[in-house]
């Protein structure tokens, strides 16, 4: 056992002297030898998405159990549930006006959760709110993305106005989580829950992703094209990696510390 922890401290002490774009080599490499890898492994891929939802579920989990338990919402951003409460809102609007399905269930008790740790931090856990880490503009990522929605969105035969609101719903999707990032930046210590379900989020969105990329692959491109001419079957994908990517520097350290025997997670200087 010390000697597995004597290799992985090797090597993420390697990868962490590595120059940026060689990191950003390294992570695509990776990426890349993953998705092979769960292409043979999931024969059914629509099984990736199940995993990604059942694994925010868990996240969600791990965060009911630190504001009822703990008595405190000590390191997590109430903008980025605000944000996840937004997109909720607008991609459940679109399931009931464009395709109702399972996922429409799955998004509507997500969303009931979220909304409950919003009141959470609003109200009951306030005195242990961090706002002034909590200091990331959200018009910063509402207004772009609600202006990327009106000119790139799907071109199928769905109201204009229903088009728009599924386009911002994944736009918004992508960047919702870059608050929480802000306030461990600025905290530099995350706490084992807070982690957690960060952590849980990052893994989520990398098996959506790995779901996108795969369906694709499979049907040949046909895929893209059911969803649409233009622009927009690549902004669908664009989103999927940019909202994977965005949590693979907060995942690589997280893995670090837990195997590092680490229950606090300390971010060096630069991270998210």
């Amino acid at each position: 056992m010390r000697a597995q922890k004597k290799s992985i401290h090797m090597f993420t002490t390697w990868v962490r002297r590595q120059p940026p774009k060689v990191k950003a080599f390294l992570a695509v490499v990776a990426g890349m030898a993953t998705l092979v890898l769960l292409r043979f492994i999931v024969h059914d891929h629509d099984n990736l998405f199940v995993a990604a939802e059942a694994v925010h579920s868990i996240g969600i989990s791990v965060l009911i159990y630190k504001l009822m338990k703990e008595k405190t919402c000590a390191g997590l951003s109430l903008k980025s549930q605000e944000l996840t409460a937004m997109f909720l809102a607008v991609r459940l609007y679109c399931s009931f006006v464009m395709e109702y399905d399972i996922h429409t269930v799955l998004d509507l008790a997500t969303l009931a959760t979220t909304l409950w740790v919003i009141y959470m931090i609003r109200f009951k856990l306030r005195s242990s709110y961090m706002e002034d880490k909590d200091n990331f503009a959200i018009y910063y990522v509402v207004g772009p993305c609600a202006l990327l929605a009106l000119i790139i969105h799907p071109s199928t035969s769905h109201h204009l106005f229903n088009r728009i609101c599924w386009a911002f719903c994944v736009y918004l999707e992508a960047v919702s989580v870059l608050p929480q990032l802000r306030v461990m930046q600025n905290t530099k210590i995350v706490e084992p829950f807070t982690a957690h379900y960060v952590f849980a989020l990052g893994v989520a969105r990398f098996l959506s992703c790995a779901h996108w990329v795969l369906q694709v692959l499979d049907s040949r491109g046909h895929l893209l094209v059911a969803l649409g001419y233009g622009l927009w079957p690549s902004m669908v994908l664009i989103s999927e990696v940019v909202q994977t990517f965005i949590l693979a520097d907060f995942c690589y350290y997280y893995i670090k510390s837990v195997f590092g025997g680490q229950l606090v997670l300390r971010l060096p200087s630069g991270v998210v």
